[in-house]
């Protein structure tokens, strides 16, 4: 985490005197005239092995909220280091506005030799930093469980990784570059997030950057897509569900050597037509022409046909947990949960870190005996787990992957045809020469896709995924959803990636206060429990504080009273601001829109002001 400049700057922008009269009424009529941020021009850039960039030009001007989306090792994080002024090209120049302020989050793990607190707010005075409601909500948005006197070192990388978000987002600049911002977050995190983005970063208000593969939390930030793809980087607008309508438009004009790709693609778009009216609501997403191309695209599933499969293989008993309970020493993790798992279930399970996901699956695969109640299985039940730790890869690290596949004839079947393991390797992703690659040798993303297809072939009738999108892309993250689409079997899938559950599963759960809990309105209703349970906590705490100390409570009161005559202030200078605009030249528009705009301002101030003043009454009751 850190800032970037630029060797090169461009000069404020100005109005041309030919077009101040278009100018002056679009400001009038509250319009934002684009401002130039940032920008490449014919940039190139050489790695030892190949050309990562050949004669690139993009730009960002205020108010760009950009997503950036391609496959691993095509040059997304790249692209933000030359943006950010961090890696020189080879070739072209990139070129800063004057003064611009660039904050990025990369993904390298930093441990520093500093507390949690030190490493977000520096040495700004706790009454400082603790009176601006920014900063509060977003230390209660990313890092409310860490104690803040911890060391940095003390931490585990994921939780590092969030001291580095927030000690950004704290920060005050006009361009912010995230690199994976959603790694290490659960569910309640990624949606935090996203509506902190959408808030600070409006129409005028600095620009953002952000790669990632969580398709939904893409969606619901970025207002267009650049698609890093061999060597140059393709704009489109919108987010991910419009991006994907456009790459399919591109696709269906494409060469016969591309329809596998646009095959793909057009699935993935027939599934965000047909599902939640909000994944298509953008503005940008155009319904007719989206519609015109899925109209014969079938379900990604066939339930019916699937269950049908799935009884067959299975039977009708899968996994049953009856009153089960686990206890570890002293600590009561999970109890009192009966679930009867079904032939062909897809289930989505959710919980925050800690809640006891992990031991619910240790349970369900037979890995963790329950303290209490009893696990009943079917005899027919043939469990596969694609963990995180890719054990399956581990005895054959050493082998080629041609070799690997040689000795697995299992065929797999996709929208009705049979695919040979190479065949099935080459739809995710996969090139002829990587065959020749040892397994060890792999990326982490191939290593995880490798895992995939070994698992399916290997026939289990029950799969449980375990955070599987880590090192994975978007384009493979779809190609992985397309197996599974095919796959006659039960389905179970932990996942902080809201967009994949929703894809892949009928159903969700929630492992909740120890015990599961139904979840009929998906994600959306987990949210909504997860936001009433804090609200109650914070009341319970509020209630069972201790009085505040006579010093205390002297600081609030003064703060308090700064509040209060802030306030009054600005309602003064309100109206001073409306006599003005009274007795204003109401052709002259441009200066109308200035003490507009100052008005605005000060009733944000204000706003703010009286959300904190109400904290502190409640505080001092």
């Amino acid at each position: 985490m850190g800032g970037g400049s630029a060797d090169k700057d461009l000069p404020e922008p100005r109005l041309l005197q030919n077009q101040r009269g278009q100018a002056d009424l679009a400001t009038a009529l509250g319009l934002i005239l684009v401002a130039h941020l940032l920008g490449a021009e014919n940039i190139a850039v050489d790695f030892p092995t190949r050309r990562v960039f050949d004669s690139v030009t993009v730009g960002v001007d205020e108010g760009d909220r950009i997503g950036i989306v391609g496959r691993n090792g095509d040059g997304k994080s790249t692209l933000l280091s030359v943006l950010a002024g961090r890696l020189s090209p080879d070739a072209g120049r990139v070129t800063h506005r004057g003064g611009l302020r660039i904050g990025v989050l990369d993904q390298a793990d930093q441990i520093t030799d500093t507390t949690v607190g030190a490493a977000i707010v520096g040495d700004t005075p706790d009454h400082v930093w603790a009176g601006d409601p920014a900063i509060r909500d977003v230390i209660n948005g990313l890092v409310s469980d860490l104690p803040w006197d911890a060391p940095l070192s003390s931490l585990s990388g994921g939780q590092q990784r969030r001291v580095a978000l927030a000690a950004l987002l704290v920060g005050d600049w006009d361009v912010v570059m995230l690199d994976e911002p959603t790694n290490h977050l659960d569910v309640e995190g990624i949606t935090w997030l996203a509506e902190h983005l959408r808030r600070r970063w409006r129409p005028g208000q600095g620009a953002l950057l952000l790669v990632t593969h969580d398709r939904w939390f893409l969606d619901e930030v970025a207002t267009s897509t650049w698609e890093v793809h061999d060597g140059i980087v393709e704009p489109f607008e919108g987010g991910y569900a419009a991006y994907v309508l456009a790459r399919v438009e591109r696709d269906r004009q494409a060469a016969a050597s591309e329809a596998k790709r646009q095959n793909l693609m057009r699935k993935e778009l027939a599934w965000l037509r047909r599902g939640a009216p909000a994944r298509t609501s953008k503005p940008k997403f155009r319904i007719d022409a989206a519609n015109q191309l899925i109209e014969d695209v079938p379900p990604v599933r066939d339930r019916i046909e699937l269950t049908k499969l799935a009884t067959a293989r299975l039977g009708k008993d899968v996994v049953d947990l009856l009153d089960v309970g686990v206890r570890f020493g002293d600590k009561q993790v999970l109890h009192d949960i009966t679930w009867r798992i079904a032939p062909g279930e897809r289930t989505g399970i959710l919980g925050a870190n800690g809640a006891g996901k992990s031991t619910l699956l240790g349970v369900i695969a037979g890995l963790v005996a329950p303290s209490e109640g009893r696990v009943k299985r079917g005899k027919t039940v043939q469990l596969a787990i694609l963990d995180q730790r890719m054990t399956q890869l581990e005895p054959v690290k050493d082998e080629m992957v041609r070799d690997v596949l040689a000795r697995t004839q299992t065929t797999y079947v996709v929208d009705g045809k049979e695919m040979t393991p190479a065949q099935l390797l080459e739809r995710l992703g996969f090139q002829r020469e990587q065959l020749s690659t040892r397994v060890g040798e792999l990326s982490g993303g191939q290593q995880r896709r490798l895992q995939l297809l070994l698992i399916l072939l290997s026939e289990p009738n029950v799969l449980i995924l375990d955070e599987p999108t880590n090192d994975v892309d978007t384009d493979m993250l779809t190609a992985m959803e397309d197996l599974l689409d095919s796959w006659p079997g039960t389905l179970i899938v932990v996942s902080h990636d809201r967009y994949l559950i929703e894809r892949v599963t009928d159903q969700q759960y929630a492992v909740w206060q120890g015990g599961l809990r139904h979840l009929p309105g998906g994600v959306d209703q987990y949210l909504s429990l997860r936001r009433e349970s804090s609200t109650k906590a914070v009341a319970a705490e509020a209630t069972s504080d201790p009085e505040l100390s006579g010093a205390e409570r002297q600081a609030l009161r003064k703060e308090l009273t700064a509040a209060e005559r802030r306030m009054s202030k600005i309602d003064d200078l309100v109206a001073g601001l409306h006599t003005k605009m009274a007795a204003h030249d109401q052709d002259d528009y441009a200066g109308l829109a200035s003490l507009t705009t100052q008005v605005t301002q000060l009733e944000d101030e204000k706003a703010e002001l009286e959300d904190r003043w109400l904290e502190l009454s409640d505080t001092l009751e």
